[in-house]
């Protein structure tokens, strides 16, 4: 399952380092988001390689998923991003909003969401600026000012609850979103690093320093078998998550999300995300 992910991550690293080219400055961003905040060369051409990996968007996947449908929302800079909606018929109990791992489209990874739906939860999941669905050109600040903008439309809606799920990337695009905001009623971070800044962006962007003061709404899971984003490198995040009252858990049998070792143990992932969601 996305067995490439490790691969990936390392082409990823590879690229970021490689190139000569600084971060830039938080103080030097213009207000255009997509503006390249990691290196004028090294983020382009890694997200460059995670959209090939992640291939083009197919209908035909969610054809046979039932109370689906598209979604589209355009950004404050124009920018339209699509996606999928999995609807509860009555009463949802609230939205879950999923930030995927990188190299990921919504269509591939729709089925499996069923089981929030079928937890009470409408269920919306864009694919990422510049991918699939969506258009414009992807770059870390304008994938985190597109899920602010997602969380507050969402937050107009007459929802009782606000779940927010990010895995790998989705993790790190969340927490710099919304992480030490109160715009959420229960938050998942999955096998997400503390930082980023070794791969050349700015420490700002570490999601290790948007953490929530009351971490009580959020959980943050790590794998023993995670070779992607391995254990040492969520230490910190968790260490500090945990000491300001986050439930904080790390399974031996978790991999990287959608590469765990069978369909058992991927799905016992899900029910762990969704029960943290579903509890008083």
């Amino acid at each position: 399952m996305h067995a490439g992910y490790a691969l990936l991550a390392f082409a990823f690293a590879v690229a970021l380092l490689s190139c000569s080219s600084s971060a830039t400055k938080p103080s030097a961003m213009n207000s255009d988001p997509e503006t390249s905040v990691c290196g004028r060369f090294r983020e382009p051409l890694a997200f460059w390689m995670f959209r090939r990996a992640a291939g083009t968007a197919d209908e035909r996947r969610v054809a046979g998923i039932r109370d689906i449908e598209r979604v589209n929302f355009t950004t404050r800079d124009g920018r339209e991003l699509g996606g999928y909606k999995l609807l509860v018929r009555e009463n949802p109990r609230g939205y879950l909003l999923v930030a995927p791992g990188n190299a990921m489209l919504a269509d591939q990874i729709m089925d499996e969401m069923q089981l929030f739906r079928d937890r009470g939860f409408d269920v919306y999941i864009y694919d990422y600026r510049g991918y699939g669905l969506s258009g414009g050109r992807s770059r870390l600040a304008a994938l985190i000012s597109d899920y602010r903008e997602l969380v507050a439309f969402l937050n107009t809606q007459p929802y009782r609850r606000r779940a927010l799920y990010g895995m790998s990337m989705g993790g790190i695009i969340l927490l710099n979103a919304v992480g030490s905001t109160d715009r959420y009623s229960a938050m998942v971070v999955d096998s997400s690093p503390s930082r980023i800044s070794h791969l050349g962006c700015p420490g700002s962007y570490d999601p290790v320093n948007h953490l929530p003061v009351d971490g009580s709404r959020l959980k943050i899971i790590s794998g023993e078998r995670d070779s992607v984003v391995r254990p040492a490198e969520m230490a910190e995040l968790m260490q500090i998550a945990k000491k300001r009252g986050a439930t904080v858990v790390s399974r031996e049998e978790y991999a990287h999300p959608f590469q765990d070792a069978d369909l058992t143990i991927h799905r016992r992932r899900l029910i762990e995300v969704a029960d943290f969601f579903t509890q008083p």
